[in-house]
């Protein structure tokens, strides 16, 4: 007989009439409880939810999101917790996904992540994404780790669906994290790796490059940060060494982030517009080729951002090759462009060049 599990949707919210309804409605369909703690809400959040549930609890904020994220998983009765936050929806299509791993859930399986999309370009497209542990067996009892930007500690037999969630942020609380974290400074806590990681890009989302520099340093110096991490500090430090134009530094960076793992697709395009920028054509060439051969890792939870292993080398190749009076091989790249943004200005203001100059 198939045991068909039951999942509890576990969230902490404040402050969040503006999305909690959507988010909520998106996702009723599939969970079994919803478990709602708020952390000190001043609007109609709660009011909101109570459409929903009536699981909701209130609990003190004491500048720790691990605190109040074990509190919820504490709540939950079913078999797997799923978490998300309150500006996050899963889309009717995902949700017809989910629903086929729920009935088919194999109970060995400890945890399941799922795809998270971040970022999304005028078209829609996805431009940033990762995988997120999302759905844990109870069982288990994973904690979650961290005072901000915590992580929930996960082992055993873990699965990665096709599932994903979607983020839809319309309030920004811009100072809120960083200022958690001079709280804790100022306190003498002690900051994990991952603690400096954070702080140094917050320090580096308020401009403060200098401080972030510092802490980003410290990160690398370790020689213990996670390989993924480690490629996004020097992507971090590139672009600020590029836009105080350095860019001999900037380039160190990105050839210091193939230390970590092989190169990827936005180091190699990094490569080739800080060659294009010098008008070293040749060599700029030769890594955004490099980047539009590489097969995107599909499993890795690190972050991607689609455009450089799709359309953007090919763009950018026409670029080059126009440059270079190779007018029919500039052409062609800014046809396999077209395939993924087909009405990109960019891509018209070629297309109409081309055909002036007699290439279709």
């Amino acid at each position: 007989m198939v045991h068909h599990i039951t999942i509890s949707l576990c969230m902490i919210v404040k402050d969040e009439e503006n999305v909690i309804g959507r988010c909520l409605s998106s996702i009723k369909d599939v969970v079994d409880e919803i478990i709602i703690v708020d952390t000190g809400s001043s609007d109609n959040t709660i009011d909101m939810c109570k459409n929903f549930t009536d699981k909701i609890y209130n609990f003190k904020w004491i500048d720790d999101f691990s605190a109040a994220r074990n509190f919820s998983f504490s709540k939950a009765t079913g078999d797997y917790i799923l978490w998300l936050d309150a500006d996050d929806v899963i889309l009717p299509d995902d949700i017809k996904k989910f629903k086929i791993l729920k009935k088919s859930l194999d109970t060995s399986i400890d945890s399941i992540t799922m795809k998270y999309n971040v970022g999304f370009d005028e078209y829609g497209n996805i431009t940033l994404s990762y995988r997120r542990n999302r759905l844990v067996k109870h069982s288990k009892n994973f904690k979650w780790i961290g005072f901000v930007h915590e992580y929930l500690e996960v082992y055993g037999n873990v699965i990665n669906s096709d599932v994903s969630v979607t983020h839809k942020k319309i309030d920004f609380k811009p100072k809120r994290n960083i200022e958690i974290y001079e709280n804790k400074l100022k306190e003498r806590v002690n900051f994990s790796l991952r603690d400096i990681l954070y702080y140094a890009n917050e320090l580096y989302d308020h401009n403060r490059f200098k401080e972030a520099l510092k802490y980003y340093t410290r990160f690398l110096n370790s020689k213990q940060g996670w390989s993924e991490d480690n490629i996004r500090v020097c992507n971090k430090i590139c672009d600020y060494f590029e836009s105080i134009n350095q860019e001999y530094k900037a380039r160190s960076y990105i050839f210091k982030s193939f230390e970590y793992d092989s190169p990827r697709a936005e180091g190699c395009c990094r490569l080739g517009f800080s060659f294009l920028k010098e008008n070293k054509l040749y060599q700029s060439i030769f890594w955004y080729e490099t980047a539009s051969k590489l097969e995107k890792p599909q499993n890795s939870l690190g972050f991607f951002n689609d455009s450089y292993w799709t359309w953007l080398p090919h763009l950018q190749l026409c670029v080059c090759y126009d440059k270079l009076g190779k007018h029919e091989i500039a052409y062609k790249h800014n046809e396999i462009a077209a395939k993924f943004i087909p009405k990109d200005k960019r891509i018209l203001f070629n297309k109409k060049y081309f055909s002036g100059i007699g290439i279709s």
